[in-house]
């Protein structure tokens, strides 16, 4: 019997999110060599959502995960299809994105393992080089960032 994979066997669900002060200040993970792709790239955060899992508790866990830190608010940014290949595989997820607010003083690397850093950048001053996404996402999402 095959255990089925979201993404591959059937479309999975993430959330993504942009995380900011209120400043104009956005913050950002490079992602390491031990991710399954994208290595060495800068991303924003995300996470899947598990089964029975609801939305809000999804991105809050993985907000907590990620950079060890809570929720002040967030927004609802809209959705993606999103398509892509790796190793030749390809994938499917329904990206549900968000804008949310936390208390920057206190965000940290809470997965060494999957970031090599973390760190703040402005929308004029972004790092490099990008995820592969991430040049769609602030097309579409321009004027509500």
């Amino acid at each position: 019997m095959k255990i089925m994979k979201a993404g591959i066997d059937y479309p999975g669900v993430s959330v993504i999110f942009f995380c900011h002060d209120n400043n104009g200040n956005f913050l950002m993970n490079k992602r390491s060599i031990k991710c399954r792709d994208e290595q060495n790239r800068w991303d924003i955060g995300a996470g899947a959502v598990k089964l029975y899992e609801n939305i809000d508790d999804t991105l809050k866990r993985e907000i907590k995960e990620e950079y060890c830190i809570n929720i002040l608010n967030y927004d609802f940014l809209g959705y993606r299809d999103v398509h892509r290949q790796n190793n030749e595989i390809k994938t499917h997820w329904i990206a549900l994105d968000f804008k949310v607010l936390i208390d920057g003083l206190n965000a940290k690397n809470g997965e060494p393992h999957k970031f090599d850093e973390i760190g703040w950048f402005r929308l004029d001053n972004l790092p490099f080089p990008l995820h592969s996404q991430l040049p769609y996402f602030f097309e579409i999402y321009k004027d509500k960032l």
